[in-house]
């Protein structure tokens, strides 16, 4: 570790005083001087801690409601001096001030605030205006100064003060996280205002590099993957690789989409997915049960698949498993013995996500050439008292369970899509084609003849009554679909023909 600085002297300015009070006992006891405003001195003072209010030390009290602070030439020329060079430690000495080395800083909590949609006077006077200069001025100076804005950062920095000092690499990253912050913070106050002061509405994502992929979706492209930052929902991007080779581009978005399907069911669920559709999805009461099914459904199209599960892997499932070329595992965790059985397969990537909990307000965001386009990521309750039937001949209890089964594993089926379901079971699935009468044929050719009886989901409406007539002929018993076709009622009076049961869902699935 290559110390670079040995703190002398440190400004405490913080709004969320978690873990300040032992952190500033740490830096007294190594006979670091404390420099502290308003709120935080008084709690400082209360411990115990022998602190210098900072107008006391630039003999300027806080002024307009406490809206000025610290932004004073005493306090910035201490941060922003150069150490080592003549001319900054000269003006330091002829106006008698002296060097800081430290910044303990976090901001007012601006987002929160507007969270609770104030008035514009409430909003602005949680804009920080001497904490992010504060934050802004010692990052530029990082060479010389800490510059602390996480209280989680607390405990590490001070491990290093107690072994002498601060270390470069440290330096840089507290830098690198001070500009973040700032930079988040400035974002986030240009989003607000630009949408009540302009009538424009702004988005600036952020995400950080998590890893270079050897390439793209092909050899000839370059290829990144980026994380969020905040979100903490069990999925892809905040897996534990535990065995495998390196994951590619592709494995990345088959393994999101195969563990957000997962997702959407209680009950022990298997997904096993190809080029981001599924080609087999079961629930059962034992998850190797559910993983044997979803194989059944199409177990040729699983050669060199993703597999998920919303449940730990047991030691049943990875013999089930072992024999086949699976790309990636994807599941909340892994029993004793199952890891130990996978992982003897060199070059099967196993990803570990943790518990699956709600999942976190996000947005979903895909990239046109010079644009973005965003949606909500939330769905409608399922719920099949609401579906409306509209044939001679009404669902059963057991395929009304069948049809809010298909219809979550729809979702996540591109469009065109249908999706034929039995005992929760998929038995064909049609995915991706421009004709949806395509996707009938192409899903009840691939079931061989696994769809007598099931249920057919279907993403739209039906343009025509063809993909009816081909799914009687393959012995549909069900479908549901939202409905809305200028055709209705031709495609209606076609169920009706082959004693099939409909209802309308009132929920299209497009999925591109």
């Amino acid at each position: 570790m290559v110390i670079i600085i040995k703190p002398k002297a440190a400004l405490i300015s913080v709004f969320d005083k978690t873990g300040i009070a032992d952190f500033a006992k740490g830096l007294a006891r190594h006979g670091i001087e404390i420099l502290a405003t308003g709120g935080t001195a008084s709690l400082l003072e209360k411990n115990g801690i022998k602190i210098t209010k900072v107008e006391s030390y630039t003999g300027s009290p806080e002024i307009l409601d406490g809206r000025v602070k610290t932004l004073h030439p005493s306090i910035f020329g201490g941060i922003l001096a150069i150490r080592g060079k003549k001319e900054h430690a000269e003006q330091l000495s002829e106006h008698k001030l002296k060097e800081i080395d430290m910044i303990v800083v976090n901001l007012y909590p601006f987002e929160a605030t507007i969270a609770k949609n104030p008035g514009m006077e409430d909003a602005l006077e949680n804009i920080d205006i001497g904490g992010v200069s504060l934050i802004r001025a010692a990052g530029k100076n990082f060479q010389d100064v800490a510059v602390i804005v996480d209280p989680k950062d607390y405990s590490s920095l001070l491990d290093e003060v107690e072994k002498g000092g601060i270390a470069e690499e440290t330096l840089k990253k507290l830098a690198v996280k001070a500009f973040r912050t700032t930079a988040a913070y400035d974002s986030a106050i240009d989003n607000y205002l630009s949408e009540r002061l302009a009538g424009e509405k702004v988005i600036r994502p952020f995400f950080m590099h998590g890893q270079e992929m050897r390439y793209g979706e092909n050899p000839h492209q370059k290829g990144w993957f980026y994380k969020s930052e905040k979100l903490e929902e069990a999925c892809v991007a905040n897996a534990k690789m535990l065995s495998g080779k390196e994951l590619s581009y592709n494995n990345i978005l088959d393994a999101n989409e195969a563990f957000e399907l997962v997702k959407e069911f209680d009950e022990p669920c298997c997904a096993i997915i190809k080029h981001t559709n599924p080609s087999g999805v079961a629930v059962d009461n034992e998850i190797s049960e559910a993983y044997r099914k979803a194989l059944a459904c199409d177990p040729l199209s699983a050669f060199g698949c993703v597999v998920a599960m919303n449940r730990k892997c047991d030691i049943r499932t990875a013999e089930l498993m072992k024999p086949n070329f699976i790309e990636v595992v994807i599941c909340p965790g892994f029993e004793p013995g199952a890891l130990e059985l996978l992982k003897t397969k060199k070059n099967l990537r196993l990803l570990e996500t943790g518990k699956i909990g709600e999942r976190a307000p996000q947005m979903e965001m895909r990239t046109v050439t010079g644009g973005l386009l965003v949606q909500s990521r939330d769905f409608p309750k399922l719920d099949n008292r609401t579906f409306k039937a509209v044939t001679r001949k009404t669902p059963s209890p057991g395929e009304l369970e069948d049809m809010i089964f298909a219809i979550r594993v729809a979702l996540h089926v591109k469009s065109n899509s249908v999706v034929f379901v039995k005992d929760k079971v998929t038995v064909g699935i049609g995915a991706g084609q421009m004709s949806r009468v395509d996707s009938v044929k192409i899903a009840v050719e691939k079931s061989q003849g696994l769809v007598k009886g099931s249920v057919m989901c279907s993403d739209a409406f039906f343009p025509f009554r063809d993909g009816v007539d081909e799914a009687a002929k393959a012995g549909v018993s069900a479908i549901v679909q939202p409905g809305g076709s200028i055709r209705d009622d031709e495609v209606v009076k076609a169920a009706d023909e082959h004693g099939i049961s409909m209802v309308f869902s009132g929920i299209r699935l497009f999925k591109h």
